[in-house]
């Protein structure tokens, strides 16, 4: 943070966030003398405060005399003067009491922590699974539906399942089938999705040359498969959480929010920015660019999969949110299910 503040105006200013924080009311000079003990004067308090505001820490709403934090505000608390409590046995027992359910694959994994994280912090959970195009294949398989359409179905060493339907040129025979499904695996399987790639390309041009034609359609169908992005798979829990809060009751600003959960997109596009530092993230609003989640905080983490695979997983909820107990949620609920894969794999 490039601005340092005195001792005095740090203390004033913790207390105004930690009470708005609380209440989601304007706070005035008089609640923080009474709140806290600091041994000023209100008269101390307010003009303290004005110069907070003058900063741009602190903001007066035009119905109140009292103030609330800008984003300015919440960024200085964060990287400064927030104090993040550790968990306690109890609250560490209740998430992985979660997870104690047998037999969960990856995609049911996620779906629990997006809907633990919900729980916990009465926000939105959002989780979102490691890219399949960053991990390792370990099983294709064509399934026939019809005489011109197949089923393919990709699953990754991370654990995800891709399905896609691919039209062929004629009818697939079962024995057709079992052949370019035991070829396949046997060529392709434990190479990342971009050797995969490669490799299709050299076999289609060695098999050219062998003139074999199950091979041949085999490598054709398999490139029309993985020459598509597969979509991201993003897990939202608890949207009404954020949308119930009070700073969302301007019904175009809840509509707006409503959008980005619905389309998700824009969340991709944070989880994977998230995705490039190890750790904690937060994003307060503005700061992250797009101004459909302005007004809202999102607290991310990584958690690491098998082969490598990296997924993110975090909380969005209102700039007004208490972050000393949301973030070590987050952190835990992150390393817990790198834990879990791991044990997995």
């Amino acid at each position: 943070m490039g601005e340092e503040l005195n001792e005095r105006s740090r203390k004033i200013l913790e207390a105004v966030i930690e009470d708005y924080i609380d209440g989601a009311e304007p706070v005035g000079s008089r609640a923080v003398t009474k709140r806290h003990r600091m041994g000023l004067s209100p008269a101390t308090v307010r003009n303290v405060m004005a110069e907070l505001e003058e900063r741009g820490f602190l903001a007066s709403p035009h119905t109140s005399a009292g103030r609330i934090p800008t984003e300015k505000g919440y960024r200085f608390y964060i990287d400064t003067l927030l104090r993040i409590r550790s968990l306690t046995p109890a609250e560490m027992e209740r998430i992985e009491g979660h997870y104690r359910i047998r037999g969960l694959r990856m995609e049911g994994l996620l779906q629990a922590s997006g809907k633990i994280l919900s729980s916990i912090s009465r926000y939105a959970g959002i989780v979102m699974a490691p890219r399949f195009r960053t991990t390792v294949l370990r099983h294709i398989e064509f399934i026939r539906l019809t005489n011109e359409r197949v089923l393919v179905v990709l699953v990754s060493e991370s654990g995800s399942v891709q399905n896609k339907i691919v039209e062929t040129d004629g009818p697939l025979s079962p024995r057709d089938l079992e052949q370019m499904n035991n070829y396949l695996n046997r060529t392709l399987k434990g190479l990342t999705i971009q050797e995969v790639k490669m490799r299709l390309v050299a076999e289609m041009a060695r098999e050219k040359a062998l003139y074999d034609r199950i091979y041949q359609r085999a490598l054709e169908l398999s490139r029309e498969v993985f020459s598509q992005d597969p979509g991201e798979q993003v897990f939202i829990e608890g949207a009404v959480n954020v949308l119930e809060q009070p700073e969302f009751a301007d019904l175009e600003r809840m509509k707006r929010l409503f959008r980005t959960f619905e389309q998700k997109s824009l969340l991709v596009n944070l989880l994977d920015k998230s995705q490039r530092v190890q750790g904690v993230q937060i994003f307060i609003g503005n700061e992250a660019e797009y101004s459909a989640i302005q007004g809202c905080s999102l607290i991310t983490s990584t958690y690491c999969g098998r082969q490598g695979a990296v997924g993110t997983l975090g909380v969005i909820g209102p700039t007004r949110m208490p972050y000393s107990t949301v973030i070590p949620v987050v952190d835990y609920t992150a390393r817990l299910i790198t834990r879990l894969l791991e044990a997995d794999s």
